[in-house]
């Protein structure tokens, strides 16, 4: 109850009065390996995907306020909520999440990103004013080392070693799913073997096609690159090529997107041995109210590493990325990561990847329990939710589960049937006659 933090924790579970110091050696002292807990939560996911599909994993790093300066890993970072006419800088500890799309059994589309790999990425200290120049040569090796391109990798390769091999002996193919901060040199040129890189790129990319034969026959140094290709904005703008229409699924249902797509494309940034697919999705419209005037968001470009897979499929597997940012969002706003009160180097690391770890291990129950032939009894929805459909079950509501599973029995409810759990009657409407349930107010409160 209360802040997410350590003695909070004790607290919520009566061991207020007991001697604390043990709980926070177990991730000050390095008792508790992370990469075990995350390791057994890749194979869950694997086990609810078929053989024969990719595994689709979003990349994306964010950021965790802290006021502390001894906190290890605090910096001044850009604020990427603060507006666009004006750069703001706040104090915060910077992560690196890998998160897989699982289907969800709710619905046959929709997927459920699972969190799989978390790493504390804390930039390198400046050197003092007068540094000298070993120190300086250090702290440059130190910048590129902390680099988030070279970490994602390093994490990218260890992932890819713990994931057992397909059903015809093939290690696992990997669809990395990024935004345009990811899509660069450093990640593009040390993709494993077997992986897809999906990511967005700006719309005035030089892009290339690939030297012609009598360009090769040409004398002086071989040629790699051929003429230049249509940045993406002037291919979007290019009325001489039309547009094709995917159906992919987003927000609840079906929708169709206008797409423009170039293959065999060659990029200096990527290197001349690594071909592309550049797909434009065109600006998608809509309304602010019910016969207003159309309004239009931006278009967007994506490249992919594999030329010949699909455009739905790439477009439809870079709309999963979002359900990432909903991850960070829940970690924040209903978990509380990063609100404990630790500041050593592996608490930094261990405390908030245990405590995602968990948040994993919860998603993934809530997935293999809906997939049941005979789901059990769960918390009645409130009123306002009851006539809703959603295609999944929301983090919210399998906090209210847990609380009511654990609490239950302390509060003589049976979990396995909630029939008559709440009053259907309204109680009386004066002041004196209103009577709030307790019960109600323990399993339905946000703590």
């Amino acid at each position: 109850m209360g802040r997410r933090t350590v003695t909070g924790l004790l607290s919520t579970c009566g061991l207020q009065f007991h001697d604390w110091s043990a709980t926070y050696r177990l991730f000050s002292q390095n008792r508790i390996s992370t990469q075990d807990l995350f390791r057994s939560v890749r194979r869950s996911v694997l086990d609810l995907l078929p053989a024969s599909t990719p595994l689709c994993l979003a990349l994306d790093d964010s950021l965790f306020r802290k006021c502390g300066e001894k906190i290890h890993g605090v910096a001044w970072r850009r604020d990427p909520l603060g507006p666009k006419f004006q750069t703001n800088f706040i104090r915060a500890q910077r992560f690196l999440q890998f998160s897989a799309a699982v289907p969800t059994p709710e619905h046959p589309q929709a997927i459920r990103m699972i969190p799989v790999d978390f790493l504390h990425s804390p930039t390198a200290p400046k050197p003092r004013k007068h540094a000298t120049g070993k120190e300086l040569d250090d702290y440059r090796q130190a910048c590129r080392t902390a680099n988030l391109g070279a970490q994602s990798m390093e994490r990218l390769l260890a992932i890819h070693a713990s994931l057992p091999p397909s059903a015809d002996g093939q290690p696992r193919s990997v669809r990395l799913l990024v935004d345009g901060r990811y899509t660069n040199r450093t990640v593009l040129k040390q993709l494993p073997p077997h992986t897809t890189l999906i990511g967005r790129v700006r719309k005035d990319a030089q892009l290339h096609y690939p030297a012609t034969d009598a360009q090769r026959r040409q004398t002086g140094r071989r040629l790699l690159y051929g003429a230049l290709a249509p940045t993406p904005e002037q291919l979007r703008q290019d009325e001489s090529i039309a547009w094709e229409t995917v159906s992919v699924f987003a927000v609840g249902r079906q929708q169709q997107c206008r797409v423009k797509t170039l293959s065999g494309l060659l990029w200096r940034t990527a290197g001349a041995s690594l071909p592309l697919k550049l797909v434009v999705i065109a600006p998608l419209h809509y309304r602010l109210r019910a016969n207003s005037r159309l309004l239009y968001r931006q278009p967007a470009y994506l490249l992919c590493t594999d030329p010949t897979l699909d455009s739905q499929q790439i477009v439809q597997n870079y709309l999963w990325r979002w359900d990432i940012e909903v991850n960070f969002h829940e970690e924040k706003s209903l978990l509380g990561i990063g609100q404990a009160q630790v500041r050593t180097p592996a608490s930094t690391q261990h405390l908030p990847a245990f405590l995602i770890a968990s948040y994993a291990l919860l998603l993934l129950a809530a997935i293999r329990t809906a997939s049941n032939s005979a789901p059990p009894a769960l918390l009645p929805p409130p009123k306002w939710s009851a006539r809703a459909k959603p295609i999944r079950t929301s983090t919210q509501r399998l906090l209210h589960q847990i609380q009511a599973d654990v609490w239950g029995r302390g509060l003589g409810i049976d979990s396995a049937s909630f029939s008559g759990f709440s009053t259907a009657n309204p109680p009386g409407k004066k002041p004196q006659n209103l009577r709030p349930s307790i019960v109600d107010a323990l399993l339905y409160c946000n703590p």
